[in-house]
């Protein structure tokens, strides 16, 4: 019942914001890896569904750079992650610039297959001036994509609890620390000194039990 009462609260946080803008809601589900970022856009779009909202999902992993420029500063390069595994510039001239207040509304949500490496070519669609954009994925409040979304959920929870879900879903290392995991964990760990995302997002969501999510701030009951 916890799990199903918060995410009615921020499904009616983000109608709420919805009905106060005249472009589509481009709303951002922030976190690190294991967070469970993907499982909340499901959820909340599941319900913004019911209740009749058009909506569009969207994820960051959709919108990597070529195997080549995501690894040129080697495999296990934190920074080489930060900086070069997200085509940043597609995601915001495909998908979150043309849904802005001055965006023409033609969007596509995907620009390269990861399993395969390829660049991808859908088709570009309309969206509906009231549309709901729900889009997951990691450092989105990074100065790069300052200004390209409307609101900001940020999905926090420990390391270690991030890590032992990866290793159930993944077979992943569950040690933070591991040499598999450390590009991922240094650079999380950068990202949230240095952008504070759990500060800055408009709602916090305390994540660390999935059947029990807290919010935190920002999304009044």
């Amino acid at each position: 019942m916890q799990r199903a009462q918060a995410i009615s609260t921020l499904v009616d946080a983000v109608a709420r914001a919805a009905s106060s803008v005249t472009h589509p809601l481009r709303v951002g589900l922030d976190g690190a890896d294991g967070a469970g970022k993907t499982t909340m856009r499901l959820a909340l779009a599941v319900q913004l569904r019911l209740r009749g909202a058009d909506v569009i999902e969207a994820s960051l992993d959709d919108f990597h750079h070529a195997r080549e420029r995501r690894y040129r500063q080697g495999r296990d390069s934190w920074r080489g992650y930060t900086d070069d595994a997200f085509d940043l510039e597609r995601v915001r001239n495909d998908l979150l610039d043309p849904l802005s207040p001055h965006g023409g509304l033609t969007f596509r949500t995907r620009s390269r297959d990861l399993a395969t490496d390829t660049v991808l070519d859908d088709p570009w669609l309309t969206a509906r001036p009231d549309a709901i954009l729900l889009v997951d994925g990691v450092m989105l409040q990074r100065p790069e994509l300052a200004g390209a979304f409307d609101r900001v959920i940020f999905l926090d929870a420990s390391e270690r609890e991030r890590y032992r879900r990866m290793a159930l879903r993944d077979g992943a290392d569950p040690d933070p620390e591991a040499p598999s995991n450390v590009r991922y964990t240094l650079a999380h760990r950068h990202y949230r000194a240095f952008c504070r995302p759990d500060e800055r997002a408009d709602i916090l969501v305390d994540h660390e039990d999935v059947d029990r999510p807290v919010i935190v701030r920002g999304a009044p009951a």
